[in-house]
């Protein structure tokens, strides 16, 4: 059965890697709406020493004289703050992640202008898409075919990094697994030998009541 469980959870280890690599090959770019009040927030999950950059800019088509401003914070899994900034147009952040998990970019309006609110461009970007292939063609001197190469070598390696990250977070989670079933298998036999106890001390009790009352 284990085995049979390890050969099924293969593949989907494998694709899970496949698509996370899909993910970082391409950049993710997205269009907030912000309301006057309240906050506007997206999350992505990312493993460790992985390289993000995001650039975010705001709309103006619908305020042709007011100008709002925004405000914008980047969390860790563990609730570090990874970036900070306020009274924002325009801005980028940039980091290497050092926690798996989920990163949270939060945006919000920070000005006395507010109006109906106004939308944002954010344009995300995890692991290899945030390398710059020219810079990369031109200081190696690669074009075409070998350039093609070098972004397939990456993405291989891109996958195979995922591929040990999953694998590790599997067995951890197995482990999780292994230690709830035996904590609840020693809770059942601890409930069935209290229950057993309980049920001699009252038949014992009984049975001195009745030896009293003369019933037996």
């Amino acid at each position: 059965m284990a085995a049979a469980a390890g050969a099924a959870t293969r593949p989907a280890l494998v694709l899970g890697a496949l698509v996370a690599a899909l993910m970082m090959l391409g950049a993710e770019a997205v269009w907030l709406d912000l309301p006057p009040t309240g906050t506007k927030c997206v999350s992505e999950e990312i493993q460790p020493n992985v390289v993000v950059v995001a650039d975010y800019m705001l709309m103006y088509e619908a305020h042709a004289t007011a100008h709002p401003t925004v405000a914008v914070k980047v969390t860790s899994p563990y609730g570090n703050t990874v970036h900070h900034k306020e009274n924002a147009t325009v801005g980028q952040f940039a980091f290497t992640t050092s926690e798996a998990g989920n990163y949270l970019a939060c945006f919000w309006l920070d000005s006395a202008e507010k109006g109906s609110g106004v939308s944002l461009n954010l344009d995300w970007k995890i692991g290899i898409a945030t390398k710059d292939w020219d810079s990369v063609a031109k200081k190696e001197k690669i074009e075409g075919v070998e350039l093609e190469l070098a972004k397939l070598e990456a993405a291989v390696e891109s996958i195979h990094h995922n591929l040990l990250y999953l694998k590790a977070r599997e067995a951890e989670m197995r482990e999780v697994s292994e230690k709830t079933n035996s904590r609840v298998a020693w809770f059942s036999i601890l409930s069935l030998g209290v229950c057993v106890v309980v049920s001699a001390l009252q038949l014992w009790h009984l049975q001195g009541f009745f030896q009293k009352k003369k019933l037996i």
